[in-house]
């Protein structure tokens, strides 16, 4: 027994003084995050913190300008307006969507290889496919690379009997 007391009731002394100390150290240091040394980065009065009251300055208060906003003002002038880009016009080649202008265009032959198949592929793609026209076009574009496709598909299958 310590000065009258049992260990248990000294041991339940001592706790109940550190959850005291705990709860005044609280109070005080609201804006302290449990577990760290130093308090937080920013200012705080009465629990809010300055920045949150004036949402719309936060940007200009981190911005270092080199003038004053006012002047900033005066010197900003509007802008000419751009004018609107002319429409495009379609080249006369995705007008031809027929099979057999498409093929006329491709110019298979039976004395063709699988290697000269794949270079008129690539070389009609290079003109005609979808992605390198102008949104207006597209729908021609993909028939007549549908259209080629398929052509160089027929031809390189009978190549292969």
């Amino acid at each position: 027994m310590l000065f009258g007391q049992s260990v248990f009731q000294s041991v339940l002394e001592r706790l109940k003084a550190e959850e005291e100390s705990e709860d005044e150290a609280e109070a005080s240091a609201a804006h302290r995050v449990h577990g760290f040394t130093t308090g937080l980065a920013f200012d705080v009065m009465e629990g809010v913190s300055a920045a949150s009251q004036r949402v719309g300055q936060a940007y200009l208060d981190n911005l270092e300008l080199e003038m004053p906003v006012a002047a900033a003002e005066e010197d900003i002038q509007p802008q000419p307006r751009a004018e609107p880009e002319p429409e495009p016009v379609m080249p006369e080649h995705l007008a031809r969507t027929a099979p057999a202008e498409i093929a006329a265009e491709l110019s298979i032959t039976a004395a063709d290889t699988l290697q000269t198949l794949n270079e008129k592929r690539r070389a009609f793609a290079k003109s005609n496919h979808p992605d390198r026209v102008a949104p207006a076009f597209r729908e021609n574009a993909t028939k007549r690379m549908m259209l080629a496709n398929l052509l160089i598909d027929e031809a390189v299958r009978h190549r292969g009997r």
